[in-house]
This record gives structure tokens, C-alpha cells and sequence, in this order.
């Protein structure tokens, strides 16, 4: 077939590229890629190919990965490789899914086989909503994560490569219709109590908001089912808040009342408070007055400690800080104290629950534990002094995982610092999870 621009994808994953997959056409790699991925985890048995330039990269791609497949396995009896017999195979019902593209769906988290809803994943980070949501039984038709770490995560672990840049008209093109629910947690810097708090005066992530109504106005899905910092709550004396919500409602939907949830109520020892913002379709009638936010499961006696997710067995001496390091440390902490603030690093109790974890040392420097099971002391990266005989540590990527409710089979593909920036920045899994299932149900799709 005629190949346009060639697009190599050294950063997919290596067990997908392996030899060297290229993919041929006039987008990047990540999209050919989201579109590749997404067509084939959306086929649900209708193998038709879109018109134009969309079956061109659909094709295209299919073509690629075929005759990269066709390389690497010299067992199977290989048939001729071109566009027509590419398109003959969809069209009759070849089962791609399965037997060709088996690396796309070899992934830790499958969409649900008979999925009782759809819903897309706005600013999807590593997917939090999406474990939510398919542990619930929907399924996602279409993913965008600016972040290309992120990007990375996202793939490893469900299959789809999420689109890019939201605020893209070619970006939003690819949005299904008739998906039941939208979800997303748009970027919250600009709301947070730390920091300059912007909002909607800042251009590159306060306005992101209005990518969200452009896309309810456009598609008009059932519901929604937003996340945000709790700063949104009170930014500008509770002005932003009232702007989004005359925004939603103008588009067409009947918004429940805000309401801050804590993850800590729901089963993870993390204390980590972010405003839920859940909105239904006007012509569905659904009496908002009837949605119930869900009450805490855990609380008390039953409440989980940071014990609970520790790691089970020594960590790496790298997690452990250096004298030189804990010295500025103490030094930072005492001149916050003489001017009478708070800030600097905490030590939290095993037996109690962590701080919220938030991208930046802060966010790691906040929550240092004491663990004394560390029997090499010999440094493994370059550091000042020498590593601290206290026990005085941070916690790992993994322990962040768990602190958000993430499976111990979601799979940490990318380096220490991407991994915390990851998950200090997703939504608690669990919190999600027992909110959503108050919404599908006024909706009757559970």
C-alpha cells in the first residue's frame, strides 16, 4: 500500500515494538497508536472501517502490525499483506482482537466482556477512574492524557494509548457518540490551596474546564462524574465553583451539590480530600434530590493504617535519606516553625494514616516513615554524607499505589520520580468506586 510519512515507535513498549514496529502516516506515533489501539477495543463486533483519512491511519496501521507480525512468526502460513485483504479481513469478521493484536488485550486490566455501561476518560493520568468504572462493568471507548509517562502507564496496563492534547479539534474528533458517561479530573493546580490559585485566569490548566462542557455540549452523554481539589470549593470566595456549575448547567445538566470526599473513608490509610462533582442529562428527569453520596465504609477501629500497605520486606537503600539531606531537612522545618507556619517534613505513624500524597518533594517529604529493617547501608546513588542510621525513609512507588487504592497487578513501568508524579496526581481508586456506583444506579445501568 502507499506509505506516507514514516513514524517509528521507539517509545511504545518494548514487548509491543520488539523488532522495530512502524506505523506509516501523516500523525504521531502516540496518535496512530491511540487510534490503532482504540479501534480495536471498540470493534464489539460491527468491523466497519470509517471513511477517509480515519481508514487510511486505521488500515495503515493494521497493515504495519501485520507485516511486523508477519517478520517475527516465520511458523504461520502468511497470505498476501495489502489494503484490500487488510479491509476484507474486518469486514469479515476476522477476529483481530484476539488472535493478531493479542498484545493489546495481554494487559493487566481487560475491558469487561458484556459491559453494562461505556464512559471516556478525560485527563486520564494512569487510569484510576478506569479501574473504577470497569470494576463497576463499564467499559472505556476512548481515553485522552496529555503526559506522555503517563501515556506510558496507561498502555501497560489496559491496552489503549490515550489520545493527546484535549484542547485539539483533531484530538476531540475521535470522541465516540452515544457513550453513557463522561469522566474526568481536570487539572487542579490551579485551584489548590498551595500555590498562586489562578483558576480560571490560568491559561494553561484553569481553562481546561471548558474542555470538559465543549465536549458534554457536543456529545451530551447521561452523566458526568468530575474530581478536583477541595481548593475549588472556596477559590475566589466560592465564585469558581458557581461558574463551573452555571457552566454545567447551561449545557444541559442537573449538577448534584458538590460534595468533599475523603479517600481515608474508603479504605485506604491516606488522608486525601477532593471535591466530587456529579451531573445527569436534563431529559433523563433523574431527581438529583434522590442521589445520596455514599457514606464511609471505613472509620474508627476499621480504619486502614499506613502498616497495612507497607512494603512486606526490606526496601532499597536508595528509599532511605542521607544525614546531609535530613540536615536540610531540619533546618527548612525549624525556620517555617520560628515564623509561625507548619510547613516542612513529617514523619507519620505506621499505625496511623499517611498525608496526601501530592506531586513534588513535599509531597514524599510530608509523608518520610521510620523503618529499621535497612541491613546494607552502602549508597546505591550519589548522595552528600552518609544514609541516615535512623530508619528515617520515603515511601515507595508501590506504597503510593496502595495509598490510592491501585491493584497490586497494576504494573509501574516508568521510573521512581514519573511514578510518583503519577500517582500523587490520580484519583483514590476506591473513593471513585463507591461514588460512581451511587450514580450508575439512579441511572439504571447497574
Amino acid at each position: 500500500m502507499a506509505k506516507k510519512k514514516e513514524i517509528k515507535l521507539s517509545k511504545i513498549p518494548e514487548e509491543i515494538t520488539k523488532d522495530g514496529l512502524k506505523i506509516y502516516g501523516p500523525a504521531s506515533y502516540e496518535t496512530q497508536v491511540a487510534i490503532l489501539s482504540h479501534y480495536l477495543h471498540t470493534l464489539d463486533g460491527k468491523h466497519d472501517i470509517a471513511s477517509g483519512e480515519k481508514r487510511y491511519e486505521i488500515l495503515g496501521a493494521i497493515h504495519d502490525y501485520l507485516e511486523y507480525k508477519k517478520q517475527s512468526d516465520k511458523s504461520c502460513e502468511w497470505k498476501e499483506i495489502d489494503e484490500e485483504s487488510v479491509a476484507t479481513m474486518v469486514t469479515e469478521g476476522i477476529p483481530l482482537q484476539y488472535d493478531l493484536f493479542s498484545e493489546f488485550f495481554s494487559v493487566p486490566f481487560p475491558a469487561p466482556k458484556n459491559p453494562k455501561f461505556t464512559f471516556i476518560d478525560l485527563f486520564a493520568g494512569i487510569g484510576g477512574f478506569r479501574i473504577a468504572m470497569q470494576e463497576l462493568g463499564g467499559k472505556c471507548v476512548y481515553s485522552s492524557e496529555f503526559d506522555a509517562q503517563a501515556q506510558r502507564t496507561y498502555f501497560a496496563n489496559y491496552g489503549d494509548m490515550p489520545f493527546g492534547d484535549i484542547t485539539k479539534e483533531v484530538t476531540k474528533s475521535h470522541i465516540p457518540d452515544g457513550f453513557d458517561i463522561l469522566c474526568g479530573g481536570f487539572p487542579c493546580q490551579a485551584f489548590s490551596l498551595a500555590g498562586k490559585r489562578l483558576g480560571f485566569e490560568d491559561e494553561t490548566r484553569g481553562t481546561l474546564f471548558f474542555e470538559i462542557e465543549d465536549i458534554l455540549r457536543r456529545k451530551q452523554p447521561k452523566a458526568f462524574f468530575l474530581e478536583n481539589v477541595k481548593g475549588l470549593m472556596i477559590h475566589k470566595g466560592g465564585q469558581t465553583i458557581r461558574t463551573i456549575l452555571e457552566h454545567l448547567d447551561d449545557a444541559g445538566y442537573d449538577v448534584v451539590p458538590p460534595q468533599i470526599v475523603n479517600a481515608m473513608d474508603f479504605g485506604v490509610p491516606q488522608h486525601r480530600e477532593r471535591v466530587y462533582i456529579i451531573g445527569f442529562r436534563k431529559d433523563l428527569h433523574i431527581d438529583i434530590s434522590k442521589f445520596q453520596y455514599p457514606e464511609p465504609q471505613t472509620a474508627g477501629d476499621k480504619r486502614p493504617r499506613f502498616r497495612d500497605v507497607m512494603e512486606e520486606n526490606e526496601v532499597s537503600v536508595k528509599y532511605y535519606l542521607s544525614t546531609t539531606y535530613m540536615d536540610t531537612l531540619i533546618r527548612h522545618k525549624a525556620r517555617h516553625e520560628a515564623a509561625g507556619h507548619g510547613f516542612g517534613y513529617k514523619i507519620i505513624d505506621l499505625d496511623g494514616v499517611a498525608n496526601a500524597i501530592v506531586v513534588g518533594g513535599m509531597g514524599r517529604e510530608c509523608n518520610l516513615i521510620i523503618d529499621k529493617r535497612l541491613t546494607n547501608f552502602t549508597p546505591v546513588t550519589n548522595i552528600k554524607g552518609e544514609v541516615n542510621r535512623d530508619g528515617i525513609r520515603k515511601m515507595t512507588p508501590r506504597e503510593w499505589a496502595r495509598l490510592q487504592g491501585f491493584p497490586e497487578k497494576f504494573k509501574i513501568v516508568v521510573a521512581d520520580a514519573s511514578a510518583y508524579k503519577q500517582f500523587g496526581n490520580s484519583v483514590a481508586v476506591p473513593a471513585i468506586k463507591a461514588t460512581a456506583e451511587k450514580e450508575l444506579s439512579l441511572l439504571g445501568l447497574i
